[in-house]
Formats: C-alpha cells, sequence, structure tokens
C-alpha cells in the first residue's frame, strides 16, 4: 500500500558472548505466539531510516488500525508504563550502550546457532509482515516491534495472510532498552531449549544491522492482558491451568535442562497463551546460567522488575533459582486476586501485592478476602486455600524456605479440576454479607446496618434496605481498576 511502517535506527551495540543451552526435552509448542508489548508507535520498517533518508520524507503511523483486532489478537493497550523489558539498577561497574561502535558481531564466536532453527533473510519477513506495514503490527516495547507475519509450513518463502503458519516477527529496536546481547540470549536459550511450555523460536534474521526473531503465534496473548485489561474474569480451572503451566515450563528450566537456567523475568506479561490457553513462557532475554559445581548462586548486575524481583536478589545480586520461585509467587497471587504487583493508584498500604497480602496470606479463616471478588464465589474452596499457601511458601523471605518447582508443580495438578464452588457454601456467603458490611463501614465512617442476614443458607435482605440497590453481595467490592496501572515498572 505504499505505507513506510517504520524506523528502527542503527544504534551502537554492547556485544558479549553468551551461551548456548543444549535441549533435553523434546516436546514442541503447537503453531502460534506473541509477545506483550506495549502500543506506543514510531514503529518503522527497520530499513526505512536509510530509505526515508534518500526520499526526504518520513510515514509516522497511529498506534493501532484497529482496536478490536489487535485486542483479540494480542490482548495489548496504549499503557505506556508496562511491558518494558527489565533494566539494570545502574551502579559504577554498569556499562551502557551509548559510547560503543556499531557493528555487526562474530556469528561464530557469539552466535550458536541450533541446528532446527530457520535462517530467514531481511526480505523474507519484510514480504511476511507486508513490509511492516502498521495494520501488521501487534505492539512494541523496549526491544523493538512485533508484526504479524505469515509463512510457509516447513519454509522461509512469505504467503499470501490467512495462508501458511503464522508467526509473530520481533525487530530489534536499536535505541531501544534491550539490545544485542538479550538478542543473543534470546536465540541461544531458545534456540536449544525445546519444551511445550516455552514459546517455540522458528527462526531468525541478521543481516548487516538487522536483528530480528520469528516465533510461533500465540493468539490468546498474553496472561497480563487477560487478567487487567478484560471486562470478562478468566474462569478459576483457567487460572489454575495457566498457573500449572507456567510452573512447568520454570520446572523444566530449572531441574530439566542440561544446564540449569535462571529465567529472570518471570511475570504476566511473559506467559503467553495458545488457544486452548496452555501457558509458555516468552523473553529469554536475561536469562542466565544457573550456578554450577560448588557455587551457591550466580552474582550479576540487579535486573528484574519492580514487585516481581525477589528481595533477596534486589538487596545483593546473588541470583538463584529461588529468585524465579519468588516471582511465580507473586504471578500466582496476581492471579488469585486480580490485583497488579505493583499499582501506585490504589489506597495507601495496598500499592504492593505481597506486602498487602502477608497477612491474609498467614491466617486461614481470612483467605476470601484474598481471592478476585469478580469470580463471584466460582472458585473453588480447597482449591483456593491450597493456592494461598502455595504462594506464601513460594513468597517466604527465606530463599531456602521456598519450595522447588517441581514441588509447585505437583501442588497445582489437582486444582483445576476441584468442583467444590465457593458460592454454594453458606459459610463462604457469610463472609461475603461481612465483607460487604466491612466495606460499606470503611466507605461512610460509620458502623454499616445489619442489612442482610441468611436463611436457608441463602443470603436475603431485611426490611432496612427494601428501598436500596438490589445487587449480589459479590458485586459490593469490585476490583479496583486503575486507568494507567504502574505495575511492573523496570528497577533503575
Amino acid at each position: 500500500m505504499g505505507l513506510v511502517p517504520g524506523d528502527i535506527q542503527v544504534g551502537p551495540w554492547n556485544v558479549e558472548n553468551s551461551k548456548g543451552k543444549k535441549k533435553k526435552d523434546s516436546e514442541d509448542g503447537e503453531p502460534g505466539c506473541w509477545f506483550k508489548f506495549r502500543f506506543m508507535g514510531n514503529c518503522l520498517s527497520p530499513r526505512t531510516k536509510m530509505e526515508g533518508s534518500t526520499s526526504g520524507t518520513s510515514t509516522p503511523y497511529a498506534e493501532s488500525k484497529s482496536t478490536n483486532e489487535s485486542n483479540d489478537t494480542t490482548n495489548k493497550s496504549n499503557d505506556t508504563s508496562r511491558g518494558q523489558p527489565v533494566v539494570p539498577v545502574v551502579t559504577s561497574s554498569t556499562t551502557t550502550n551509548a559510547g560503543s561502535t556499531p557493528s555487526t558481531p562474530n556469528i561464530s564466536e557469539e552466535l550458536k546457532i541450533a541446528s532446527q532453527l530457520r535462517k530467514f533473510s531481511f526480505n523474507d519477513l519484510k514480504l511476511a509482515t507486508r513490509s511492516f506495514r502498521p495494520e501488521s503490527l501487534l505492539g512494541e516495547g523496549g526491544f523493538g516491534c512485533v508484526f504479524k507475519g505469515w509463512i510457509s509450513e516447513n519454509g522461509n518463502a512469505p504467503v499470501k495472510p490467512g495462508t501458511g503458519l503464522p508467526v509473530a516477527v520481533k525487530t530489534l529496536n536499536h535505541d531501544g532498552l534491550q539490545g544485542h546481547r538479550e538478542w543473543l540470549a534470546e536465540v541461544n536459550y531458545l534456540g536449544d531449549l525445546l519444551h511445550t511450555n516455552l514459546v517455540k523460536l522458528i527462526g531468525y534474521c541478521i543481516e548487516d544491522d538487522q536483528r530480528l526473531l520469528v516465533y510461533e503465534f500465540m493468539p490468546r496473548g498474553s496472561l497480563e492482558n487477560h487478567l487487567f485489561r478484560r471486562s470478562m474474569p478468566l474462569p478459576w480451572s483457567t487460572r489454575m491451568k495457566i498457573a500449572l503451566g507456567a510452573a512447568k515450563g520454570l520446572a523444566f528450566l530449572h531441574e530439566e535442562a542440561e544446564r540449569p537456567v535462571i529465567y529472570r523475568d518471570f511475570k504476566t506479561s511473559n506467559i503467553l497463551l495458545d488457544a486452548d490457553y496452555n501457558a509458555k513462557l516468552s523473553d529469554f532475554g536475561l536469562a542466565k546460567d544457573g550456578p554450577e559445581g560448588d557455587k551457591t548462586h550466580v552474582s550479576t548486575r540487579v535486573m528484574g522488575t519492580y514487585g516481581y524481583a525477589a528481595p533477596e536478589y534486589v538487596m545483593t545480586g546473588h541470583l538463584t533459582s529461588k529468585s524465579d520461585v519468588y516471582s511465580f509467587g507473586v504471578v500466582l497471587l496476581e492471579m488469585l486476586t486480580g490485583r497488579r504487583s505493583m499499582d501506585k493508584n490504589r489506597p495507601n498500604g495496598e500499592h504492593n501485592l505481597v506486602e498487602w497480602a502477608r497477612p491474609y496470606l498467614a491466617e486461614r479463616r481470612r483467605f476470601y478476602r484474598l481471592i478476585d471478588p469478580r469470580l463471584e464465589g466460582h472458585f473453588s474452596i480447597k482449591g483456593a486455600q491450597r493456592a494461598i499457601q502455595l504462594a506464601a511458601h513460594c513468597l517466604s523471605r527465606d530463599p531456602k524456605a521456598r519450595p522447588l518447582m517441581s514441588g509447585v508443580v505437583e501442588t497445582l495438578k489437582p486444582l483445576p479440576n476441584l468442583k467444590d464452588m465457593a458460592c454454594t457454601s453458606s459459610q463462604f456467603q457469610a463472609m461475603q454479607i461481612e465483607r460487604m458490611a466491612s466495606t460499606s463501614k470503611s466507605r461512610t465512617g460509620t458502623r454499616a446496618p445489619a442489612a442482610l442476614s441468611i436463611r436457608n443458607g441463602q443470603p436475603t435482605r431485611s426490611p432496612l434496605t427494601q428501598n436500596g440497590p438490589q445487587i449480589s453481595p459479590y458485586h459490593n467490592n469490585l476490583p479496583y481498576r486503575s486507568p494507567k496501572p504502574n505495575a511492573g515498572q523496570p528497577l533503575r
């Protein structure tokens, strides 16, 4: 159509060697991929800068041509405070890309390509994405832009949209927060680590200064979008299914891969969902080799996301697999509560999800206060209690007290199938009435009248509220919806 999608300026690299991984599990994910990125614009074709300079023109574009289409395929939004890749806390020993010189790295020394990866030419991917036009844009993040494309099932040739294999093509933004080092890590890890709960890397392009990655397309987008951006809440059983799949992905990295891998960036925006809500971990740009031999940890720059990074790692820079376990506990808590890990738009004392939840994690009788009220009682009581206990275990302040991810998997396995729904329990209904009264009292500053009573195990209204709004008790404490959520802020 002649639209010039975007400009990813050629910028400096900070090139370091990155170790590749050996595959142990041969399970492959189904076709389909995508990553959580925010819409920002300025996502032009990687070669447009040079072409635009020649013509003296450039064509910017809007955030997204079709809001509905982007919501269905990527579940993204215009949120500019989230979806950032993790960036380091800058110290005197931290280096940046600002003063280095652009160069094409020595592929033989740095890029350890797995045999099953396809090598694409830049022109292949340009045609597959229809010249990186705005209509193909899935989203944008610190790494760069992600475009939907179509390629042949068994080759590199681009095909007509709607035929062949749908893919997500991620371009490297040379001015972005993530650079060549993260691109290498992504290729080297995902190129060799194959598992049904890891997103599948199909291929790559390294041509001149261009760096692109091609993934399976994940039609249901990220867990983050389903939890926080959609009006319809995820059902309880689906949440537990996703938690189990994500736990299996981490367990594979920690305990089954030939060399242990620490993921280091476990959060809801990095958990992608296929058509059947099977969870797959994405974005391995910050993954690290685990400690070997007698070493107990890996010392590294502190990189993580506020609200997800383990406290001992933030304080010391000592990274272990238990750092990932802590992050899993945060995500599990987000799935249970429907709240973001960090949200400064909430009332004082509720900004940090973990700190707000700790008192309730310790008291079995108050567990219901943690459950997402949008579920309206449609969750398993036993499942919720076990999941909350598991989250508390994962969030232990002592890293040694946290479980192995294989243990987490075993705990989660029965939870998606439990049928003891809270909405049928008179005890839970009484708890909800208490919750309503507490909420009313906090809003008015006075003691709420006894407006509800229990009759035959069902809540009924007393004459005191016969002229009041006739609503379900489950609707009285809807989740706080922040217009511009602050969760997932990168560490600085």
